[in-house]
């Protein structure tokens, strides 16, 4: 019996261990990133004014998508139309937040940042570029293959 216990205690430890580092991985997304239990998703629909829609691709490009990141939003992609009439007038992305208050937080801070203000302005030499935004905050399912 004690000799069968020798045995049985270091696999008990060994099996403990790889639980631990098995439930760690657990906590993490593939490319090692934290996961997050619950996020908020934020569908953003754009329209520009016509002819603004290389201008507003240039922001988001050049200025606003490391804003986002700067100011706490995940950026999680960018579609345009498939049909080029709509594709000149309209784009869709997508952001994660930790919350909705968290999203609420961050875009206050976003407006009021000098970085923004300045890139909105020199985008907006010409007139403004932005005709419309709607914005839609979205609950991931639980059978969604992001989260």
């Amino acid at each position: 019996m004690v000799r069968s216990l020798m045995f049985i205690q270091p696999l008990a430890i060994v099996n403990l261990r790889a639980c631990a580092i098995i439930a760690g991985k657990a906590m993490h997304d593939v490319k090692g990133r934290k996961k997050v239990d619950q996020r908020v998703f934020e569908m953003r629909t754009y329209y520009a004014h016509t002819s603004k829609m290389d201008a507003l691709h240039a922001r988001f490009r050049d200025h606003t998508c490391n804003l986002f990141e700067k100011h706490g939003m995940t950026l999680i992609g960018f579609w345009s139309p498939t049909d080029q009439a709509e594709a000149a007038q309209k784009m869709v992305y997508l952001l994660a937040h930790p919350s909705k208050s968290a999203a609420e937080r961050s875009w206050d801070t976003f407006r009021k940042d000098p970085e923004w203000l300045k890139a909105r302005d020199a985008s907006e030499i010409g007139g403004p570029i932005v005709a419309k935004v709607e914005s839609v905050f979205l609950n991931p399912t639980d059978y969604s293959a992001i989260k």
